[in-house]
């Protein structure tokens, strides 16, 4: 982070195989958006940062927002420590990215053709035990939380 709670302007490139930037989100404070276009299914970006066990991430003092990604099992990354940028990224009932672990990391790959410019943004799913947080997507059928919904 930048003095004064701005973030890094870049995404790390050895983490994207596209080119983004770290702007100002309608959705929430930062965002990152794609800088060229990006085809639909393609690998986009993974999400780095240092890995934490399931005590060390439960110790976690809650920050104005959270940047830890569960991974599988007890394995969560910090993205604030050594993030690659992706920890930016915004939640979206709609999403246009989708997470996948893979061998002990987390991906996003594309779910449809996103153009340049366009904000990236997954589906946070955040446990139902999680206290609301709401959420101001805009999506057509927003579920009104960021936490996930079973129907």
């Amino acid at each position: 982070m930048k003095a004064h709670g701005t973030p890094k302007r870049w995404i790390d490139p050895k983490a994207a195989r596209f080119r983004m930037q770290i702007g100002r989100s309608r959705l929430h404070r930062y965002g990152v958006f794609a800088l060229e276009d990006i085809p639909a299914a393609r690998r986009v970006v993974e999400y780095t940062g240092k890995q934490l066990n399931l005590e060390q991430a439960a110790t976690l003092r809650s920050p104005r927002d959270i940047y830890v990604a569960w991974i599988h099992g007890g394995v969560h990354v910090d993205g604030r420590r050594g993030g690659s940028g992706a920890e930016f990224m915004n939640h979206s009932c709609a999403p246009n990215l989708v997470a996948r672990r893979v061998g002990g990391r987390l991906y996003f790959y594309s779910r449809r053709n996103i153009r340049a410019g366009e904000e990236l943004t997954w589906n946070y799913r955040y446990p139902i035990k999680l206290q609301r947080v709401p959420c101001r997507c805009g999506a057509a059928r927003c579920r009104g939380t960021l936490r996930y919904v079973v129907r």
